[in-house]
């Protein structure tokens, strides 16, 4: 795992990127993508030898890190045996994939549709309940990310939806829970829980109960800061769904296998949707997969009515063959188990500390090895380190973070005011120590920004 410097064929590949690679999310002719020569368990390195501990995990989805020995070869097995075939055969890896699946999901949900990512599952949940319930309208939380096709990116509630919001996608949003900044005036988790459960109950009311297909919902939401659902908020959601005929989704793509110390999030709220949407985790990303888990009473919706969707690449044999070997590498060594013990012995103690010593630390929280530090200007007054969706000279003091980070030898995901510690779930408590030793010297330059 020693990186070799080889700078010329670093040039080469950062010149063939910068020349025809379009990147995503990103003004082309700002950016400047690092060139990665290789990786290996929690690390990454460039062509210039220097590595990195990623703590980003990717996208957060190399939830067993990058190369395990055991899914590169049962994808090389994989490709020898049986590279492509098409969806409507019954393929061994696909059959096996789904099982392991179906027996971690919580309640019934045992059919498994796959899917390419998340975006497309989320997309087919949301078509699978709107022909379930025969209405149209989908609630989705502010504060949430679903991915970035048509319907996902319409059902998102941060910034990126703005661009490609046609306001005719039959999409309402709401709030949800977010004590650190209520939008309900709340002091304690009781009444953040009970003001947007009513709020969520109102907002149905006024929409009409008979119009409204589904809530989506992200169990413990990613990208968008990592809020842990007071107690209680979940299981009340799933209440208002059951009294209004209004189908249940979860979004897992990000909290699910394992990232929360939990096979899945909803676990840890002992909550069972009727949908639940996954990716990322299922095989560590190593070749793209998704799917929705579907409960019972769904799928005899499409028991003798053919379900009208379907994918070129629906539980690709390779990518089913990368999450058959992902799963059983998770069961036989323990890798929820590790989330669990080093995200509450080492991680949150750990970070808790962090916001003691450093000013900019506004908030910890999260679950696993599912954290978000939210950085602030001022502890007291709760302003953000940076405005909200900030960009060039406002967004300074984050640009600064980031490069201190990367400086001491950890990659940090980065929304907004926020850094995420999001590291493999296998990570080992050494270099989980020494990720935090370098996000503590990378926080005091943020610090330089508080007042």
């Amino acid at each position: 795992m020693t990186p070799q410097p080889n700078p010329e064929v670093g040039a080469a590949v950062k010149a063939a990127d910068r020349a025809h690679v379009f990147h995503s999310w990103s003004a082309q002719e700002l950016i400047d993508p690092l060139a990665v020569a290789g990786a290996e368990g929690s690390y990454f390195w460039d062509y210039d030898g220097n590595r990195y501990l990623d703590f980003t995990s990717g996208l957060v989805y190399t939830n067993i890190g990058y190369q395990h020995p055991k899914v590169v070869a049962a994808i090389q097995e994989q490709a020898a045996t049986l590279s492509t075939f098409a969806p409507a055969f019954a393929v061994e890896a696909r059959s096996e994939a789904a099982r392991l699946i179906a027996e971690r999901t919580p309640g019934d949900l045992d059919k498994i549709f796959f899917t390419n990512a998340g975006a497309d599952a989320v997309e087919h949940a949301v078509r699978m309940a709107r022909l379930h319930t025969g209405r149209s309208k989908v609630l989705a939380a502010y504060r949430s990310y679903h991915g970035g096709t048509q319907q996902a990116i319409n059902l998102t509630g941060d910034p990126r939806r703005w661009a490609s919001d046609s306001a005719s996608a039959g999409v309402v949003h709401f709030w949800a829970p977010y004590l650190y900044r209520s939008r309900f005036y709340a002091e304690t988790e009781e009444q953040e829980c009970a003001r947007a459960l009513e709020h969520l109950e109102t907002t149905i009311a006024f929409e009409g109960p008979a119009t409204v297909a589904a809530i989506i919902l992200e169990t413990i939401p990613g990208t968008a800061g990592i809020m842990v659902p007071p107690p209680g908020y979940l299981a009340g959601v799933r209440e208002i769904c059951d009294k209004y005929g209004i189908v249940f989704i979860l979004d897992e793509v990000m909290a699910g296998f394992g990232r929360t110390g939990e096979w899945f999030a909803a676990d840890l709220f002992e909550v069972t949707p009727d949908l639940m949407t996954f990716a990322k985790g299922v095989n560590s990303g190593y070749v793209p997969l998704g799917g929705v888990a579907i409960s019972g009473e769904i799928a005899e919706t499409f028991g003798k009515r053919p379900y009208p969707g379907g994918l070129t690449y629906s539980g690709h044999p390779l990518a089913c063959a990368a999450a058959v070997a992902t799963i059983n590498v998770m069961a036989q060594e323990g890798v929820v188990e590790n989330a669990a013990r080093l995200g509450s012995e080492v991680l949150e103690p750990a970070l808790r500390g962090l916001a003691e010593r450093h000013p900019s630390v506004g908030e910890v929280r999260g679950v696993g090895m599912f954290w978000a530090l939210d950085l602030v200007r001022n502890k007291e007054t709760r302003e953000p380190l940076v405005p909200y969706n900030a960009a060039g000279e406002a967004n300074a003091p984050m640009l600064a973070f980031g490069a201190a980070a990367k400086k001491h030898g950890i990659w940090p995901f980065i929304n907004m005011n926020r850094t995420h510690v999001v590291p493999p779930c296998n990570i080992t408590e050494a270099e989980l120590k020494e990720g935090l030793a370098a996000l503590d010297a990378a926080l005091s330059v943020a610090d330089e920004h508080t007042r």
